[in-house]
């Protein structure tokens, strides 16, 4: 069993490198099943982590209190079916109305946490004093030069000409350096996936190493 499971793998795995060629029917197979594999994975994990014990539980106990709570929820998701429906579709959009306003209202709250508060409190720090290593004073003035040089550039208040010109320059090299640096990672974890699908071709299936 262990060997076709590593024939199957090796089977996908080169239809997927066949795109480099050119786009081709083994590639839009791999590409459709892995599309369908995810669905279906993801429909178990919300039917066992979500329908079954928020929708049909609730009505299995018989608790007057558990299936209240349980119809809402219940009547939202088969709204969403109705966009099936020329005639009822319209319906749908309760249930995305509500799904966008409580997303929303539960997601802006950490966002503005997480993207502005502790990205303002990372930069609250002692530029000199007793008790700071030299390498940690030397980071905490790159960082307060590059959050301020980049908060000048996108300043577009005042025409970026003499010494704020200048600033505004080396807030665009710190944006670049960040920049590259998202790109990088983004391509070494890209790097990453090849090096495992190549590993797993010459180790497992044709064991040459």
């Amino acid at each position: 069993m262990d060997v076709l499971f590593v024939w199957v793998g090796a089977f996908f795995t080169i239809c997927i490198f066949s795109f480099l060629y050119k786009d081709n029917p083994f590639y839009k197979f791999a590409e459709h099943l892995a599309v369908g594999v995810s669905c279906g994975y993801y429909v178990n994990i919300y039917f066992w982590n979500f329908i079954k014990p928020f929708v049909i539980d609730p009505f299995k106990t018989g608790d007057p209190k558990s299936i209240a709570l349980a119809i809402p929820p219940l009547i939202l998701g088969l709204l969403f079916f109705t966009r099936f429906s020329p005639k009822y579709g319209w319906m749908s959009r309760w249930s995305m109305a509500f799904l966008l306003g409580f997303g929303n209202g539960v997601a802006i709250p950490r966002i503005i946490d997480q993207r502005l508060f502790v990205q303002a409190k990372a930069t609250m720090f002692s530029l000199w004093g007793s008790g700071i290593g030299f390498w940690t004073l030397i980071n905490n003035w790159i960082i307060f030069i590059g959050v301020l040089a980049t908060l000048i550039y996108f300043f577009f208040s005042r025409e970026h000409k003499g010494s704020f010109g200048v600033v505004a320059r080396i807030g665009i090299i710190f944006i670049m350096v960040g920049f590259g640096a998202s790109f990088g990672y983004t391509v070494m974890g890209r790097v990453s996936l090849l090096i495992g699908r190549v590993d797993f071709l010459l180790r497992d299936w044709l064991h040459l190493i």
